[in-house]
């Protein structure tokens, strides 16, 4: 039998704990084991591997009471700035209870950038060194607040971790805990940043293809056949300027606005094409279903 040792309470809400979904990944049963030497069998409520979050429940044997847990008080991670500093905590090769320090190198790094193109994550990069054994571990502030989930790093370098910011993981914690399955939006587009000196290096080329306009913006790169993006009629060399009300100024921000669309409901986008401004419509599907829908196929 597979038991997955969850080595620290990362936190705790009436006897929940939030980690990430590899580290219960394919196990049988989970043991949480306290800093204080208490364990306790848990059972895993609800799994987002598109988010890499999994919410535990500690389940005491019967006629066991579950005595008072602790609980990490949460910071605010949209409050997080650059240079910020941060302390990641875990058990990177076994070693219980380390700290590492650093500072947030960046924020709103797309799941794409960092190499995980099958998540939809936006994470908080940092150089608190994270290794394995780190993963589901808090990320805190220097109050003492946790502003992320420690989850991954780059193989291919030195100094670069990830983490799941504290607000994606609250906002939906409590439907993880009740085991439903959390709908994120796609719309079936590939872009890239577009800047006007980009623009004016591409329309140079006598090769180029297309003109494109001298703005900032995402830069529509392919649209996928029978996608959303495709049904509401967004092309190829479009640049989006806008998305659901909100200024979009390269591709990581009309990521970040899809990512928080709702899947089924219109989202509004205007695009610049052909020198001139256009208003589209779309619908997001789910792409958690599709990917399961793939896989059965």
């Amino acid at each position: 039998m597979c038991v997955a040792r969850v080595s620290n309470t990362r936190f705790a809400l009436a006897g929940l704990v939030l980690t990430n979904a590899h580290v219960v990944q394919d196990v049988d049963s989970v043991l949480v084991l306290l800093t204080d030497g208490r364990r306790y069998p848990a059972t895993v409520c609800g799994v987002d591997e598109m988010l890499d979050l999994a919410v535990l429940k500690i389940t005491p044997p019967s006629g066991e009471k579950l005595e008072k847990l602790p609980e990490a008080k949460l910071g605010d991670s949209s409050a997080c700035s650059v240079g910020d500093w941060v302390i990641a905590i875990g058990n990177p090769a076994g070693l219980d209870n380390t700290v590492t320090i650093g500072i947030i190198s960046s924020l709103l790094r797309t799941s794409e950038e960092v190499g995980m193109t099958n998540k939809k994550i936006n994470f908080i990069q940092t150089d608190a060194a994270i290794n394995p054994g780190n993963s589901g571990g808090p990320l805190v502030n220097d109050k003492g607040e946790v502003i992320g989930i420690n989850t991954c790093i780059r193989a291919n370098a030195e100094g670069i971790g990830f983490a799941i910011p504290i607000n994606k993981a609250v906002s939906i914690v409590d439907r993880l805990a009740v085991g439903e399955r959390i709908r994120h939006a796609f719309i079936g587009v590939q872009m890239s940043s577009l800047t006007p000196d980009l623009a004016r290096q591409h329309n140079a080329d006598p090769n180029a293809g297309a003109s494109l306009p001298d703005i900032s913006g995402a830069l529509v790169v392919r649209v996928i056949p029978k996608s959303p993006a495709d049904e509401g009629g967004l092309r190829r060399f479009d640049v989006v300027v806008e998305i659901a009300g909100e200024q979009i100024k390269d591709a990581n921000t009309a990521q970040v606005a899809v990512d928080g669309a709702a899947v089924g409901k219109k989202l509004t986008l205007k695009v610049v094409r052909n020198g001139k401004e256009v208003e589209l419509s779309m619908y997001p599907k789910d792409l958690s279903a599709l990917r399961q829908d793939k896989e059965k196929k």
